[in-house]
């Protein structure tokens, strides 16, 4: 499952396990599930069905006289085992059947359910147009992870039980149905359409999936199996551009994990309104339509590639061998990660796949810093959807990372070989992993398992160097800051073997085995090299000493950057700039500008200025622009601008990203002026719009007139309706910065209104939580009546996108929504939203408008501040 647009953020180190949550196992089997056959008929427009669910049963004790099956607010009709009629229970949650025979060791049982829905809560969801949205299209999928099977056929609703699946439906011309597995049967029936789907290898109850539209299907293979592509007719040529590498894909995953894609046919279907970014379900992938891009998204959204690719991989992983419990899932949803960061390498390059990985390894950090930290296997929760987030994601991608540093390549993907291949069709847990990899490579990993996946944390290094001219030593001091002083036994630490890498300008030939590197596949030329010791770091502090014959240019603190970790490097300015011009890892030089930026000073300024124009990777470019904006010297303003020519649609986007940070009327003529000439990319254009209101919308000494600025973008938001609603909510955004306006928020309710595409008005919900804390008593009392109103509605995004308007607020007003929000989801992650929403609240509450007062002066001090310095700056570089 893909994890895509729903991300929150919250405060340190808090507990993952709400009030409730409590141990979750799996029930015990009466026997092994052998076949499921749903038998139904549609009726859209009622958003109903009826049909019958056949469970085709083999005991495995002797004796049991009673089964409970999983069926939520289902309307059972009759259960029938071998066509007898039996006596059963049911009150909305749990179908106990009392049978009239006990159960025999081999004797197969048929359980037939009749039954019907109505309206369903969740499970399958009936799509279609109405009054506000005329020309939504008419569709009905299911979504099944992680236990919503239930709610729309009877079943043992956990991943444990393995069985084949067959689907028969009736749905109305002309629209198509798609299941798992095979078309093996289409019926005509008058108006109707009869479509029988059969999944002959096994699969959980969450990955059975039906999606019916009138779709464009788009005909693709690879060896001689079918790649389908469904989508809304009229965008096909967006489904070509979107998923079209999907055959490539499948040859390429095919080869890495040594198992040829095992199922008869792979088809990504894309629906209207999903509640995630993509589900996996077996050989018939749901995606977003959100996800199709056109030809201007495609610059600069890389975002689809990474979902197709991801959904993919879980066909091995996920479907192929299935997790045993939820709790396990970081195996399936870590491996789908970090096939985004192989195929990166595969199709972009090493440097590239670097960057992604530490992009992912932020998200998780964020996430662990800010709401909660866990351990990465854990079975205590309330519902296990609370699960899916970015640990067992991008943190388990990371893991797997490191586990293939540990082994060097060979034999990393001779240990997943093995994994898949011992337990394809099967169930597994964690240890299943770690004993795959000692079968095929005699290694034993737990150590790395222990201190990253069954406990919390990562390491935070700080990294000091000195360098002793007379002895010729190079000193570095290792801190692992996460753990309290003095506590060296403390359960907080790592002990890890880090290699450390000594930059020299290259001339002599260096053996890449005294680098300490496994595959020569790590080593890019920057027109430097390494000589690289491996120490272990197990301690609170310790100090290294290396007799090196010449002082190093620059020194690399985890050569490769292997290691999950964050690094703050106590390094001299001139080891720093040599390090991020000649630093062949491309997150060794991203470390070095951030480590420089704290540094500040126009030497440095100049060192950045440079390397946002020179270095090789948009990666590192990227990010070079955010550390510029840190320096408050407007030399770092003319360093900057220059990036706005940049040929790559991300540095751009950075880089106007970062004017927001340097509120000036020039920053603000730049910006606006941007906008009004337009840029390639929608997502430059989206972030110029909401920075022109940051910067506008702050203390600056000529003040542009507010007016001005609103009317501008009014102007984006009449004019530049189009893909996704990208630019136009950025516009949004850009309106929400002017705290005070009424005028701003006027135009912001007129957009939550029902009619308004769906991508902005989520936005726009989303920006009432930020321009609510300057507004006037009266105003403040709109909002929480549009926010009341809002939270009545039940679509899983708009809930979120509530919940996330109401956590920006100051008033105990929007704790008292949240908390009604709470009790009536369905969804336990809206649920777990509301319920961090209002302890950010509280906290807001209590201190926001005082630190806001000091934030404001701090401001115009520094604002005053940085005028003088950047003088005082280029007299000395004059006097020099």
């Amino acid at each position: 499952m893909s994890k895509s647009y729903f991300d929150t953020d919250n405060n340190a180190h808090k507990p993952f396990e709400l009030p409730g949550a409590r141990p979750h196992y799996n029930p015990d089997r009466p026997g092994q599930v052998e076949h499921i056959f749903l038998d139904l008929s549609l009726d859209i427009p009622k958003q109903s069905y009826q049909g019958s669910c056949s469970i085709r049963i083999l005991p495995i004790r002797n004796g049991i006289d009673r089964l409970t099956l999983d069926a939520v607010n289902l309307n059972i009709e009759s259960v029938q085992v071998d066509e007898v009629a039996q006596n059963f229970d049911y009150q909305g949650e749990q179908l106990s059947i009392q049978l009239s025979e006990a159960t025999q060791i081999g004797k197969r049982l048929l359980i037939a359910i009749a039954y019907s829905v109505v309206k369903p809560q969740r499970g399958i969801y009936f799509i279609q147009p109405d009054k506000h949205y005329p020309n939504k299209p008419t569709q009905v999928w299911t979504q099944g992870e992680d236990e919503d099977s239930r709610f729309w056929f009877p079943c043992f609703d956990y991943p444990g039980q393995l069985s084949t699946s067959e689907i028969r439906v009736r749905v109305p011309n002309p629209l198509v149905a798609i299941s798992n597995g095979e078309l093996i049967d289409t019926t005509e029936d008058g108006d109707y359409k009869i479509y029988h789907w059969s999944q002959q290898q096994v699969h959980p109850t969450y990955l059975m999936t039906l999606a019916v539209g009138d779709f464009a299907e788009i005909r693709d293979e690879w060896r001689g199996k079918p790649v389908t592509y469904y989508v809304e007719k009229g965008r096909e040529e967006d489904a070509k551009r979107s998923m079209g590498k999907t055959p490539r894909m499948i040859e390429f995953l095919s080869q890495k994990y040594g198992y040829p894609y095992a199922f008869p046919k792979y088809a990504q279907v894309c629906v209207d309104d999903f509640i995630f970014g993509g589900m996996e379900n077996t050989s018939t992938t749901l995606l977003t339509d959100r996800c199709l891009l056109d030809e201007r998204a495609a610059l600069d959204n890389r975002n689809t590639e990474s979902l197709v690719v991801h959904e993919l991989a879980h066909q091995w992983f996920g479907d192929l061998v299935v997790i045993k419990h939820w709790s396990h899932a970081w195996i399936k949803e870590g491996m789908a990660s970090y096939s985004e960061v192989i195929w990166t390498e595969q199709e972009y390059s090493l440097e590239e796949a670097a960057y992604y990985r530490l992009l992912e390894a932020r998200r998780y950090i964020s996430e662990d810093s800010s709401r909660y930290r866990r351990p990465m296997v854990t079975h205590v929760y309330r519902e296990a959807i609370e699960l899916y987030d970015r640990h067992i994601y991008e943190k388990g991608s990371c893991v797997y990372h490191m586990i293939r540093f540990q082994l060097g390549d060979e034999l990393f993907w001779q240990a997943i070989q093995t994994f898949v291949e011992d337990n394809a069709h099967k169930t597994v847990e964690t240890v299943d992993l770690l004993r795959a990899i000692e079968k095929a490579t005699g290694r034993n990993l737990l150590f790395l398992f222990d201190q990253y996946v069954y406990r919390g944390g990562h390491p935070d290094f700080k990294v000091a160097y000195s360098w002793d001219g007379d002895a010729n030593l190079a000193k570095i001091t290792v801190t692992q800051t996460q753990a309290a002083e003095g506590k060296n036994g403390s359960k907080d630490l790592f002990d890890l073997k880090i290699p450390i890498g000594f930059g020299y300008p290259q001339q002599e030939e260096v053996r890449s085995e005294e680098l300490g590197v496994k595959n020569n596949s790590q080593l890019q030329t920057h027109n430097s090299q390494l000589k690289t010791f491996v120490v272990r770091v197990n301690e609170r502090e310790q100090s290294f000493y290396f007799p090196l014959e010449n002082k190093p240019l620059f020194i690399s603190f985890d050569v490769g950057n292997n290691y999950l970790k964050t690094v703050a490097l106590e390094y001299p300015i001139p080891e720093l700039k040599a390090q991020l011009e000649s630093d062949p890892n491309p997150i060794s030089r991203i470390y070095a500008a951030e480590a420089l930026a704290k540094k500040g000073g126009l030497e440095v300024t100049k060192a950045l200025s440079a390397a946002l124009k020179n270095d090789p990777l948009w990666g590192v470019r990227v990010e070079v622009a955010k550390q510029l904006a840190q320096i408050n010297l407007d030399q770092a303003f003319d360093g900057l601008v220059l990036g706005l020519k940049d040929k790559n649609a991300y540095v751009r986007r950075s880089v106007v990203e970062a004017l927001a940070q340097i509120k000036t009327a020039e920053s603000y003529k730049v910006v606006k002026s941007l906008l009004q000439k337009g840029d390639p990319s929608y997502y430059v254009e989206a972030t110029a719009s909401r920075v022109i209101g940051a910067i506008a919308s702050a203390n600056l000494e000529e003040k542009p007139k507010e007016d001005k600025v609103l009317k501008l973008l009014k102007g984006v938001l009449e004019e530049k309706a189009g893909w996704n609603e990208v630019v136009r909510s950025g516009a949004v955004a850009g309106l929400a910065e002017f705290k005070t306006s009424e005028t701003a928020l006027n135009l912001l309710i007129e957009y939550t209104k029902l009619g308004v595409p769906q991508p902005l008005r989520l936005a726009t919900i989303r920006a009432l939580g930020k321009i609510s804390v300057g507004q006037n008593p009266v105003n403040l009392e709109r909002i929480l009546e549009k926010l009341t109103e809002l939270a009545k509605e039940t679509f899983f995004l708009t809930q979120v996108a509530v919940a996330a308007a109401l956590g920006q607020m100051e008033t105990p007003k929007a704790v008292r929504i949240l908390r009604s929000l709470a009790e009536q989801a369905v969804d336990g992650r809206v649920l777990r939203y509301a319920e961090e929403e209002i302890s950010k609240v509280q906290k807001n509450i209590g201190s926001e408008k005082t630190l806001r007062q000091l934030r404001e002066d701090f401001d115009q001090l520094k604002q005053q501040n940085q005028e003088l310095r950047s003088r005082l700056e280029n007299l000395e570089a004059k006097s020099k």
